[in-house]
Formats: structure tokens, sequence, C-alpha cells
């Protein structure tokens, strides 16, 4: 029988969300596109709404931790 993976509720940190197997859907794809259009974004997004998460994932993309 196969366990539903954890959701990431109240996880911060991309580190914690991939050690520990959370469900994460991967938008890398976007990220690396967002830095290379040498602009400059505001990131509006509702309460609780992944902000820090998605600084988080940030942080992990220029220090090259691909794992």
């Amino acid at each position: 029988m196969n366990t539903p993976q954890k959701l990431p509720l109240g996880v911060q940190s991309f580190k914690v969300l991939r050690n520990d197997r959370y469900l994460y859907v991967d938008k890398t794809a976007y990220l690396a596109q967002l830095v290379t259009s040498s602009r400059v974004y505001f990131l509006s997004r509702p309460r609780r709404f992944g902000k820090s998460l998605f600084l988080s994932t940030l942080a992990a993309y220029f220090r090259g931790q691909k794992e």
C-alpha cells in the first residue's frame, strides 16, 4: 500500500522540505527564467502563500544546492 506524501503545511525552508520528503512541485524552470530575465519583481502574495519558502528556494538555487 502506498502512503501519501506529507503536505508541507507550515514548512518555510526549502532544505527541510526536500530532506523530510514533503510533497513538492518543482518549479525551478520558472525560477531560472525569473533570474535570467533581468527585471525587478515585486512578490505580492496573500498570507501563508509560500513567500518565505520561495525565498528559501532562491537562496538554495544561488548557493548551488541541487540536492
